[in-house]
């Protein structure tokens, strides 16, 4: 996709800050974190969301995302991590490439996530 920043970081033609990489999956720092070592996983080839992905890749990146937490664990001390992937414009996404943040958390880091919550719904559950 010649449009698509990931596809231009993943041929080169745009720069990044390479965390790892195999032969399927790119994991790079995020160029707008929200805390250090934010990093983003992408598949090399382009889909659109979690609709359009393979399973093959999507356990690839998995795999990564994996090893990389890991990773950061033993190498850097990060035992808290929120793992981010949103598909679709109503759901926030906004590179239309898939992707999952790795994101490390630490108590006071300011990036409180709070959803509202609405146990009303539970009187559903049978329906859905």
């Amino acid at each position: 996709m010649q449009d698509c920043i990931f596809c231009k970081i993943v041929a080169g033609k745009a720069p990044s800050w390479k965390v790892y990489e195999t032969d399927r999956v790119y994991a790079f720092l995020d160029i707008n974190p929200v805390n250090p070592y934010h990093t983003l996983v992408i598949p090399k080839s382009h889909y659109k969301d979690i609709y359009d992905v393979p399973e093959g890749d999507l356990r690839a990146i998995s795999s990564v995302i994996k090893y990389l937490t890991t990773l950061y664990q033993e190498k850097l001390g990060i035992r808290n991590v929120q793992i981010i992937n949103n598909s679709g414009k109503e759901a926030q996404q906004d590179v239309f490439h898939i992707h999952f943040h790795i994101v490390p958390r630490h108590l006071g880091d300011g990036q409180n996530i709070h959803w509202e919550t609405h146990p009303e719904m539970r009187d559903k559950f049978d329906q859905m």
